[in-house]
């Protein structure tokens, strides 16, 4: 009498690998929940750049002509982009803290040796970051009324939009990339205010291109985040002045994001031996 005799897999039996759609939505999905249930670290993302904006809005005041920030008579409508950027810049970054979490965890490892691909798992997380960052960025321009000089509407929405995607994007993969080797938050913390802030200081947040001295005009220049106020700039203020055109400037962010991202997928092959 014959019978049939199933085994089991052993362990050198490779699963089979699941699509991507489902793996990256599963991820994007968790990092949304898992940030927005931290509600101090929401409001602290929001409300730092509110008061920066306000508080040294208000003290340069005047101080800042036209002619000389290209994005009003106050400078409030000046440092406005800049504090855009600082949410995005904040949210990007401590999203990515998620990674650090995760691997203390456990969660990573399980992840790891699930049958997807290292490209899904860096997808799923940086687009979840991306869309924090984004959201909250977008959510910050409820305050364009009350700059009398700033413009929003239809015309100018979708490149708007456009710029703080990429901008999200790109610090996301950044952020990424940098917390991926990592196993402790002090660590992360620490190269965020040694790199990452005085990144967005030389990126014409706090002062504009034109007036910087000429080794800070070749920083800026270097600058990807540059790019992406300049841009900002001049797409909520059509009258400002800049050397940074808006095409050219998107251009550069997308050729920066696309550079980050790569940079998180090399990042995830080549620490694969230190998680866990």
């Amino acid at each position: 009498m014959a019978t049939n005799v199933e085994s089991l897999p052993g362990p050198t039996t490779r699963l089979p690998r699941t699509g991507i759609l489902v793996p990256t939505f599963s991820l994007w999905q968790r990092e949304i929940v898992r940030f927005y249930r931290n509600r101090g670290r929401v409001a602290g993302i929001i409300l730092s750049p509110l008061l920066f904006w306000l508080v040294i809005g208000s003290g340069f005041g005047t101080s800042f002509h036209a002619g000389q920030t290209g994005g009003g008579s106050h400078y409030l409508e000046y440092f406005f982009p800049g504090a855009l950027t600082m949410i995005v810049l904040f949210t990007s970054i401590f999203a990515m803290m998620s990674v650090i979490e995760d691997r203390k965890e456990g969660f990573l490892l399980s992840v790891l040796v699930a049958p997807v691909s290292r490209s899904v798992i860096v997808l799923g997380k940086v687009l979840g970051g991306t869309t924090l960052a984004a959201f909250q960025g977008i959510v910050f321009l409820v305050f364009t009324p009350l700059l009398p000089e700033a413009h929003l509407g239809l015309n100018n929405l979708g490149p708007i939009v456009l710029t703080v995607f990429l901008v999200s994007f790109s610090l996301t993969a950044l952020g990424f990339a940098i917390a991926w080797p990592m196993d402790s938050s002090q660590a992360f913390h620490a190269i965020v205010n040694l790199f990452l802030i005085p990144l967005w200081l030389i990126s014409g947040a706090l002062f504009p291109l034109s007036g910087a001295s000429g080794w800070i005009r070749v920083l800026m220049r270097i600058n990807p985040l540059t790019y992406g106020n300049e841009a900002l700039r001049q797409l909520l203020f059509p009258g400002s002045s800049s050397v940074l055109p808006v095409g050219d400037s998107l251009i550069v962010l997308a050729v920066f994001a696309a550079v980050m991202f790569g940079w998180a997928f090399l990042v995830t092959n080549r620490r694969t031996k230190t998680v866990g």
